[in-house]
């Protein structure tokens, strides 16, 4: 798979998002409330993390096992643009604890676990990675 833009926006959006998220858990934990730093870096993630989603449904590949060009990793789109509107919806209502555990369980899946699935070897990421830089 080649870096088209497509996949550069993608990558940097997902990258900024995995490399922001940590702060903006940060800033709203323990004894001391940071409401300005959380809200700030967390309309940044959730920009990033909307970026990525949309981003992801114009990248197909055909050589993984695929329908119509969506892999398996794809299915993760729908999940994060249902977990962006819950935890929103969430706050709307007042109910920070269901905002925090669904934007916690969010940064897990879609950046973490998908983070790491973008290292496997067939994966542009791996590729470059395991291929390029360590081989």
């Amino acid at each position: 798979m080649q870096l088209t833009p497509t996949i550069a926006v993608h990558l940097s959006l997902a990258l900024s998002a995995v490399a922001i998220g940590p702060w903006v858990l940060w800033a709203r934990m323990g004894a001391t409330l940071r409401p300005q730093l959380h809200r700030a870096l967390g309309y940044a993630w959730v920009t990033c993390m909307l970026g990525v989603a949309l981003t992801g449904l114009f990248i197909r590949d055909f050589r993984l096992p695929n329908l119509w060009g969506y892999t398996p990793i794809h299915l993760l789109i729908p999940l994060s643009l249902y977990s962006l509107f819950r935890a929103f919806r969430f706050l709307a209502q007042g109910n920070i604890t269901g905002h925090r555990k669904t934007m916690q369980q969010l940064y897990f899946w879609a950046c973490i676990v998908t983070g790491s699935l973008t290292l496997l070897p067939g994966r542009f990421l791996g590729q470059l990675i395991w291929g390029r830089w360590l081989g």
